[in-house]
C-alpha cells in the first residue's frame, strides 16, 4: 500500500545566508565562515540479515542507533587562528550550527581539523574545517543534538 505524502509542517529555509558553526570554547575564532555544511544525521549501514531461508530478496535491518555526520565549513581566515584551531583541536565542547532564522542546531563535539588551502594571487585565502560530533557532554553522558528555536 502507498503512503501518500502530506504538506511538510514548519517554515522552509530560502537562503542560505547567514549561516554560522560556533564553538563554546572559543565562540569568537578568528575565520570567517562563507560555506556551512551543518551535522547531519546517520542511521549507519544497514545490516544484511539474509539467511538460506530467504527466496525472493536479500533482507535487510536497520541499526540500533542513529550517530551525528560531521560539519564542514569553508571559511577566510586571520593568520592568528593557528595558535586558537590548535586549542580548539580535539578538544569536546558545545558547537552550535546557527541558520538563517537564528534557530540552531547544538550538540557536543569537536573541531578535528582546519586545513588551509592553496592561496594564489588574486584570490581570498580559506580554510577547510571539519566538525565531529561525539554526542557525549563533559560529564560523560551521551547527550543528542537539540534543536532551538531562533528569534524573530
Amino acid at each position: 500500500m502507498a503512503v501518500s505524502r502530506s504538506t511538510p509542517v514548519g517554515t522552509m529555509l530560502e537562503n542560505g545566508y547567514q549561516s554560522f558553526v560556533a564553538f563554546a570554547e572559543d565562540p569568537d575564532v578568528s575565520f570567517w565562515e562563507k560555506t556551512v555544511q551543518p551535522l547531519g544525521l546517520d542511521g549507519g549501514e544497514k545490516i544484511d540479515i539474509t539467511t538460506m531461508h530467504n527466496t525472493t530478496i536479500k533482507t535487510y535491518a536497520a541499526q540500533a542507533l542513529p550517530g551525528c555526520t560531521d560539519a564542514t565549513v569553508t571559511a577566510a581566515f586571520d593568520p592568528q587562528v593557528l595558535t586558537q584551531a590548535l586549542a580548539l583541536i580535539n578538544v569536546n565542547g558545545e558547537v552550535s550550527n546557527i541558520f538563517p532564522d537564528t534557530s540552531t542546531w547544538t550538540s557536543f563535539g569537536f573541531l578535528k581539523s582546519f586545513v588551509p588551502d592553496a592561496m594564489s594571487n588574486g584570490a581570498q585565502p580559506e580554510a577547510s574545517c571539519t566538525v565531529v560530533y561525539t554526542n557525549v557532554n563533559a560529564s560523560g553522558a551521551e547527550t543528542a543534538p537539540v534543536y532551538a528555536a531562533g528569534s524573530p
